[in-house]
This record gives structure tokens, sequence and C-alpha cells, in this order.
């Protein structure tokens, strides 16, 4: 029979040792350096909670377990895990052994709880292999995170607020603005805590970049370059992962035979001390991959097709159709499944260029975006990889959003340009934001610079620690070059899961998710719309009430089925 841990007794604390002023006083490096768990001085809540919140996670894939590694064993217990992958339940146990950095951020639940064995870690989560509404259903699960592929997000999460369960979400919302709506509506009326997973929003370093912003160190913004390009290639594509089909099995096979060699090698040389140090390492290593292939295979017995999963459109590269398994595996890949670049990448960067618009315009109230984009525009394809998806693998948009004094005049606009492209990885993932005063430089959440004229840049070569460093070129007067802030910097992804927990417990009509459905519904429509743009080869002008949770209008014409909920409305943005 299921055994839960026993909840923490962790008294909470009474007061935080810092503020938002310290940290901004202080200045941006000394609060950030081993940011995680500084949310809690940091946003004002409590550092622990005297009762865990016992919590179900839905979905164990790399999302799921990204989620279960971020997770603070002083605010979350962890009583169940739902998945239909032998593979995914496996890592959530085990963590992801991949690589030493897929393991350091999916460590998996055996290392965060400190249980020796998975028959430890079993009798205090219970498993759900089948159907995830079993998960909900249980009574000793009081909320759930949810990383299903897109296209469940909705029914999930709707099944849960409707069972009693507070939900926090993977981004993007849902897969499409009527379903955003219905989730949105669905809280209002259960009166469940819905987060939605864009994680910026819990992020320190985008908030004090924020604050660089309203405070005017940059002065007014009026454009904002946003990418995230990535080295992938055909063959190597992190969005499709290899099948547990014959391939793999051979791959198995090599690997038995390698560590059987090295064990054999291992016997021969004990007794004469020859053994060489690195075999340690390669047998390690080799045991790892071979554990990791055995899990994997585990995969052949799902039978997709019961759980709604399709042959996928593209023919395979016999020219039979592909295997249900591969939607579900591949589901990154496919529109009916997933929302491609724009949704799983671009929507992070467009959550963080509204951030920092909103900043500019002195928008300060919580609970929704305050300004929104009024033009999009965008291209994209499948320029580098074959017909083996829907899911394009370059995307290019570009956005209007109103600027300061825009009521007043027209032409007072802040352009955003967003490109999101595979087989080059330069410049990585970042957002360059350009003011009247000078250029805030965020570098893939790991720090911002700011520089205090509008001098050209230029990238020279890398220092030691692998960062490019900013150099100017002469254009009339010199330029500042600040780092604000450095260090290894929390995600968000802890600080948001801790929130939402702190908020369970404490509830109140001030305490409510910084993302919560406004918010990330006003996200959705950004990105959704963009990816409408670059599929029908035209600008789309937005229409306020898309992003109105009371209204019925959608932009691709899809109708909410819940009916709206009158709630006040809040206005800050958070």
């Amino acid at each position: 029979m299921h055994q839960t841990r026993p909840e923490s007794t962790t008294a909470p604390a009474s007061e935080s040792d810092f503020s938002r002023r310290d940290f901004i006083k202080g200045g941006v490096a000394a609060g950030l350096v081993g940011g995680v768990g500084l949310g809690a001085a940091y946003f004002g809540y409590d550092r622990s909670l005297s009762r865990q919140v016992r919590v179900g996670v839905i979905g164990t894939g790399d999302e799921g377990n990204v989620l279960i590694g971020a997770i603070n064993p002083d605010f979350v217990q962890v009583v169940a895990i739902a998945d239909i992958r032998p593979y995914n339940i496996y890592r959530a146990f085990h963590g992801d052994e991949s690589s030493e950095n897929t393991l350091k951020h999916r460590p998996g639940l055996m290392s965060k709880y400190g249980w020796a064995t998975e028959t430890e870690a079993r009798r205090n989560v219970a498993v759900y292999d089948d159907d995830y509404r079993e998960l909900i259903a249980d009574p000793n699960v009081e909320a759930v995170i949810i990383a299903l592929p897109l296209h469940l997000h909705k029914e999930a999460s709707i099944e849960a607020m409707r069972r009693g369960k507070h939900v926090l979400c993977e981004k993007l919302m849902a897969h499409d603005v009527a379903q955003c709506k219905d989730m949105a509506r669905v809280a209002l009326q259960t009166k469940q805590l819905l987060s939605i997973g864009h994680q910026r929003h819990y992020s320190v370093l985008y908030d004090q970049a924020r604050r660089a912003i309203e405070r005017g160190v940059i002065g007014d913004i009026h454009h904002i370059r946003a990418q995230w390009h990535r080295g992938n290639l055909p063959g190597k594509d992190s969005w499709q992962p290899p099948l547990p089909d014959e391939k793999m099995a051979d791959a198995l096979v090599k690997y038995d035979g390698e560590a059987a060699q090295l064990l054999k090698r291992l016997n021969d040389v004990l007794a004469d001390d020859s053994w060489d140090g690195r075999r340690d390492q390669r047998l390690s290593s080799v045991q790892k991959q071979r554990r990791l292939h055995l899990a994997k295979l585990l995969d052949r017995g799902v039978k997709a097709e019961k759980y709604g999963y399709q042959s996928p459109p593209a023919p395979g590269p016999d020219g039979k159709p592909r295997p249900p398994l591969e939607e579900l595996i591949r589901w990154r890949l496919w529109d009916r499944t997933g929302g491609g670049l724009m949704v799983e990448l671009g929507s992070h960067q467009l959550d963080a260029a509204s951030i920092f618009i909103h900043a500019s315009a002195g928008e300060h109230a919580e609970g929704k975006h305050g300004v929104h984009p009024l033009t999009v525009y965008g291209v994209g394809g499948r320029h580098i990889f074959p017909h083996d998806r829907d899911a394009d693998d370059h995307v290019y948009c570009g956005f209007e959003f109103p600027g300061p004094g825009y009521e007043n005049d027209k032409n007072k606009k802040i352009v955003v340009t967003y490109s999101s492209i595979n087989g080059n990885g330069f410049g990585g993932y970042g957002e360059t934001v350009m003011g009247t005063k000078g250029t805030l430089i965020v570098d893939r959440e790991r720090d911002f610079q700011v520089l205090t004229t509008g001098a050209a840049t230029t990238v020279s070569s890398a220092k030691g620690d692998g960062g490019p460093t900013l150099d100017t070129t002469e254009s009339g007067a010199p330029m500042a070059v600040q780092k604000a802030a450095s260090g290894p910097v929390s995600r968000g992804y802890t600080e948001q899961i801790e929130h939402w927990a702190w908020c369970i417990r404490n509830p109140a009509p001030e305490h409510k998710p910084r993302c919560g459905p406004e918010v990330a519904m006003a996200d959705a429509v950004i990105a959704l719309v963009a990816n409408q743009a670059i599929r029908e080869g035209r600008k789309i002008t937005f229409a306020e009430s898309w992003f109105d949770l009371n209204s019925n209008e959608t932009p691709d014409g899809s109708k909410p089925q819940e009916e709206p909920v009158a709630a006040p409305r809040s206005t800050e943005v958070v």
C-alpha cells in the first residue's frame, strides 16, 4: 500500500533577511551568485513551509524531470507521478545520466529526497503508468505539476482544477487561445491557483533588468532584438530523440559487449595492478549508457494509439507510415501535439520583451501584461531538416508594440525582432534592449550588461570562461560597459514552485502566482499569433479582445467552451 513521507515540520521564517531594496542598493552581482534559494528573500515569501504541499507530477519527460530537479523539499513533497513511458518513470526516480549536465538539471527523486533505492522511493511515491486521471483522483494529492505535451495541457489542467487541485502547468498555456480562455475561466470558477511555467517572472536576474529599465538607465526603449539559436542539425536534433527500435537494440548489444570486455580486462589485471584508471571512467560511462538503453527500450511496449496518439503525417524514410509512438516521443515536431519554435522557445523571449516594454512604459500593476503588441509579421520554413516534421527549423518575426507617447503620436512604436534557428548556435539566446541612453543585454539567463551610450559594439574573442566580451567601436563618445550581474543564476524554476506552494499554504486574494492565467494567456496569444502570421504569410493586427479572458473572440476563430466568469481585474505586471 502506498505510504507518504511524513510532512516537514520546519518552522516558517519570521522575517526575510534580505529585501528588494537591499538587492538594488547592494548591487545585483552580490545577490545573484548561486541564485537558487534567493526567491523567498527577494520576492517576499517564507523560506520554508510548516507543511509541505503534497504534489503529483503529471508527465516526467525532459521538462517534467527539470521541474522535479528544481523542487525544494522544504516546500513540496512529491507523493505521486504519472507517465505512460517507462523510460520517463525511470528518469523520474534515477535522474538522467545521459551526461553530467543532464544529471545536474534532472537529478531524479531519489537524489532530491535522499532515498537510497527505487524500492524505497516507490514506498513514498505512487506511480500511475496508465491514466494520469488516476493521479488527479488520488486524495493524497493536493496539487499537480503538469508537464505533458502541449495538446494535453487544457484537458489535464481543467480536470485537476475541477477535482479541487491547484495546478502549475508548463508553458505554453495551451494549444490555442480558446483553450487558454477555458483554463483561465475554470481557474476562476473553481478558485484554484493556476500558475503557468514562464519562469522569467521568477528570475531575480530578469527582475533586476526590469528595474534598471524602470529607473530609466537606458532611456526610452525603441528596439529589442531577441534570439534563440541552436546548432541542431539532421541526425543530431534534441527534438528528435532516438526511438526504441532495432537500431537502439543494436546499440545496446554494443554497450553490452564493451562492458563485458572491460569487466573481463578488470578481472584479468587485478592481480598485477595494471588496470588503467581511465578504464574506470570508461566502464562507468558504458554501464550508464547500457542502463539508459535498457530503460529506453522499455518504451517499445507502449501502445501510444491507446492514449490518442496518431501516425504523424510525414512518411518514414522507408515511405511507410510512422508509428504513433513517434508522435508521443517526438511530440514537439508535430503541429497536432506541439507548437514549434515560437511556442517552445520564442514564447520565453517575447515574454521577456513584454516585461521590458511594460517597465519602460511605467506599467507596474499586477496580474496582466499592460502593453500588448499591435502587429506581427513573420517567415519561417524547413531550411535544413528534411520533411520529417511539421515544425519549422527557422522562424523570424517582427512585432510592433506601442511605445511611450503612442496614444498621441502613432509613430511612437517599439519594434521587437525575433529569430530562432537551427544549424548554427552563434550568439546562443538572449535579449538586447536598445534605448535612447544605452543598451541592456541579457545573455543566456546568466548575466546582463548595461552599455550606457549608443556607440556600436563588436564581439571579441571569448575569455577563458567561454563567455564573449564586448568591445566598443569608436563612434563619437566612448561607451561605458558595466557588467551588472554574473555567476550561476537561478532560472526561476525553483522560485516559481516555491511561491506557488507558499500561495497554496497562505490563501489570500493578494497571494497569487506572478504568472497566473491572464499573464500567461497574453504570452500564448503573442506566440500563437506569430505562428499564424508565419503560416499564412501575412501581417496580422492584434485585437485587444484576444487578450480578454471574458471575450469569446480568438485569433483563429476557435471558440471557448466555458462561460466567462466575472472577476476583479488587476493590472500589475510582475
